[in-house]
């Protein structure tokens, strides 16, 4: 593996999706040598600038889609707006697997080929990468569309016309999803990130704005066919730009596959992917099996609304894993502590201020989406308490993957998962919206927890904010 790579995937984003190196960079004592290498190349101000260009486009990708969610829900009310987050949600879940973890290990042999010089098995990677991903979800696809088929009028008409078109989306929304792996693997932060988390919900507002201008109606369905449109433009044209980019690297190479070693570091990814996954859409699905649409939306806008305060874990996670890393390296205990403990101040109080100040707000802001969606309100309370509540672990999740803890992090989001299914089950039939939102902050508070113990055994010393606060 290149030291270029292994610096990259250090510092680039920290998303619990994402394989992290630097704790087997560190054990095996390749990260000192990575960072005597990125010293001597000169290359820490481009990799910063690649991180941060990443974090600066997920932010704004952030405002984009909140304005695109206040958009739809006030032309299409809360019943058919809560139906197009029903299937859009089955989109990225499946979307999401059918890429079988390639869209992260990719990062890790594009740029170990490129550094050995092994172009036959660089052209096999680009080409199998892709490839596979766009088969599976067009299994995927064809799988559904005929158990739509099959399940006939057991599926509510809008339902079934908005999940069917939804379901198009799954090819290339993989590719997509591959193509931004490899896009990050070179360094190429606006040809991989741009087009998913930009131009795609841009794509999605222009064709909504579109169908509302001439007149059709503001169902699921044409919100669905909107994101399908968005969905394919978005993913082929960044096959052609990324095309021609790759194509001056590859050359003329024939490309050799070795399908075997791909899979085997890339299902594993997949697995954590899944429990992600989980945990980030599996209220949403329970709700809609048991609740009315109308729920879902609002649901679905109360934690679209409270959830900007999670990006300050994304900020900074992506502030501290190098140097965390840096340090673990170097067996600097006492700079771990500090790194850690002042991590866990910078997560927890602008989080807690932040919640408080989104709470003050929550029915003007809820109002955006329609006078219906203000009935949310109480939910944003209690989503926010799950999200404190990880936040005053602070950068736990983080500390053990830059400590090579991988494993652990990956039983801790099972355990994660099963527990929000079992919640979800348990809280939503009876409860509805109330016990969507009790689930998913007890299933955050479970990972929360696990992390924090888990950590602070790793480490020694207690990670949490309050801990920190109190200068033990």
């Amino acid at each position: 593996m290149s030291p270029e790579f292994d610096l990259f995937l250090m510092l680039m984003q920290p998303s619990s999706a994402q394989p992290e190196l630097a704790g087997s960079l560190a054990n095996s004592g390749r990260l000192g040598r990575l960072l005597a290498w990125r010293d001597r190349q000169g290359g820490s101000a481009k990799v910063g600038q690649a991180a941060l260009a990443a974090f600066a486009i997920r932010v704004l990708s952030a405002a984009i889609a909140y304005l695109t969610q206040v958009i739809l829900a006030r032309w299409m009310g809360s019943t058919e707006y809560g139906i197009f987050v029903w299937v859009w949600v089955w989109v990225l879940i499946l979307g999401g697997l059918s890429s079988l973890g390639l869209q992260l290990s990719v990062i890790r042999f594009v740029p170990q080929y490129l550094a050995l010089q092994q172009m036959d098995l660089l052209a096999g990677v680009l080409r199998a990468g892709r490839a596979i991903p766009v088969a599976v979800a067009s299994l995927v696809t064809v799988l559904a569309l005929l158990g739509l088929w099959l399940a006939g009028n057991a599926i509510a008409t809008d339902y079934r016309l908005a999940l069917g078109l939804a379901m198009l989306c799954l090819p290339l929304y993989a590719l997509t999803d591959v193509q931004d792996g490899i896009g990050r693997a070179r360094s190429w932060i606006g040809l991989g990130l741009l087009p998913p988390y930009i131009l795609r919900p841009l794509l999605i507002l222009a064709a909504m704005v579109a169908a509302h201008i001439v007149g059709l109606p503001m169902l699921a369905s044409t919100a669905a066919g909107a994101a399908l449109l968005a969905t394919s433009v978005t993913g082929l044209v960044q096959w052609g730009l990324m095309e021609r980019r790759l194509g001056i690297e590859v050359g003329a190479a024939a490309p050799r596959f070795a399908i075997r070693e791909w899979l085997a570091t890339s299902l594993p990814i997949c697995f954590v992917s899944a429990c992600e996954l989980v945990l980030q859409n599996l209220d949403v699905l329970v709700l809609t099996r048991f609740g009315e649409p109308a729920q879902v939306g609002i649901y679905f806008a109360a934690l679209k609304s409270i959830g900007l305060i999670a990006f300050v874990n994304y900020a900074v996670g992506s502030a501290i894993s190098g140097r965390l890393s840096e340090l673990n390296a170097r067996g600097d205990r006492d700079g771990v502590k500090r790194v850690v403990q002042n991590g866990a101040i910078w997560t927890f109080l602008p989080s807690l201020f932040g919640a408080a100040a989104l709470l003050a707000v929550g029915k003007p802001l809820l109002s955006l989406f329609g006078a219906e969606f203000t009935t949310g309100y109480t939910l944003m309370f209690i989503l926010a308490f799950g999200l404190v509540v990880r936040s005053a672990v602070g950068p736990a999740e983080s500390v053990l993957r830059m400590v090579g803890q991988q494993k652990l992090c990956a039983l801790v989001l099972f355990v994660s998962a099963v527990s929000d299914v079992a919640l979800s089950l348990a809280l939503v039939p009876p409860y509805g919206v109330l016990g969507a939102a009790l689930a998913n902050a007890g299933a955050m508070t479970i990972s929360a927890v696990l992390f924090y113990v888990l950590a602070s055994r790793r480490l020694g010393f207690d990670v949490s904010a309050f801990s920190a606060l109190t200068g033990r």
